[in-house]
This record gives structure tokens, C-alpha cells and sequence, in this order.
């Protein structure tokens, strides 16, 4: 993903990296990102969120390639 900023966004990305807040501007985005997050709690347990789209992601390619994930019970039998 590219994005480009000016006037402002761009001087508080400078200042940020001018001061050693971070060490690049998608760095300093990133963090401006995690702020943003703590501020409006957007994204309430990230960890679930981001396993529950990783998930998603794998069921819909495993549907694309016309594959079935194994029940769980199956997956771990042999190490019981």
C-alpha cells in the first residue's frame, strides 16, 4: 500500500523521525495507527482479530481449491 502525505501529515512525520520518535515515516504511520487504536478502540483483542482473519483467509482459499480442513479431533489423534 502506498500513500502520500503533505502540509501537515508530512510535518509531523518529519518532526517524528527529526526527534527519534521513529526511524521512518512508516514507522511513525504505524505507531499513529496503534494511537489511533488505544484512542478509539477499534480493534478490541487484536490477537483475535488478527487469527480469526487469518481463518478466513485459509477457509476461502481452501474453498477456492476445493479442499476441507480436517475436524480437529482428527487432526490431533495420532499425538494423543
Amino acid at each position: 500500500m502506498s500513500i502520500s502525505v503533505d502540509g501537515f501529515a508530512e510535518l509531523v512525520l518529519e518532526k517524528a523521525i527529526n526527534l527519534g520518535v521513529a526511524k521512518t515515516k512508516n514507522e511513525a504511520i504505524r505507531m499513529g495507527l496503534i494511537s489511533f487504536n488505544k484512542e478509539y478502540g477499534l480493534v478490541k483483542d487484536i490477537e483475535m482479530e488478527m487469527v480469526a482473519r487469518k481463518l478466513e483467509k485459509e477457509q476461502e482459499k481452501a474453498k477456492n481449491n476445493k479442499t476441507k480442513f480436517i475436524p480437529l479431533d482428527k487432526a490431533l489423534a495420532k499425538y494423543k
